[in-house]
């Protein structure tokens, strides 16, 4: 199990920048895959990129090219680099942390983050 803690969410204009960071704890974070979702007003979650624990990536289709999702194993640290920032990106962004099955599996989350893009 690990807990996590999101932090860098703000109010930004569109065309702007942010990055999320998420911090966790744990002595076993290097064997999550770790993700980022987003959850939009009346709206269920959503995943915006992934990472997995050897290093591959993957994102939802809307972020593709804008978003870059990255981690530092040594920091215990993930994060989200959103660059061209779109009203419709304004969304609580949760942090997660999906340890496989093959580990004993589990499933936590931050407790989000909110990012506000202004038109």
């Amino acid at each position: 199990q690990v807990q996590l803690v999101e932090s860098g969410g703000g109010l930004v204009q569109a065309g702007g920048s942010l990055r999320l960071s998420c911090a966790a704890s744990g002595s076993r974070f290097v064997l999550n895959n770790m993700g980022w979702y987003r959850q939009r007003p009346g709206e269920q979650r959503e995943l915006v990129a992934g990472i997995t624990n050897s290093g591959s990536t993957n994102y939802a289709d809307s972020v593709k090219g804008r978003f870059t999702i990255s981690r530092d194993n040594a920091k215990k640290a993930v994060y989200l680099q959103m660059n061209s920032l779109k009203p419709e990106d304004t969304a609580v962004y949760y942090c997660n942390a999906k340890l496989p099955q093959l580990f004993g599996g589990h499933d936590d989350w931050g407790q989000g983050t909110q990012v506000i893009v202004s038109s």
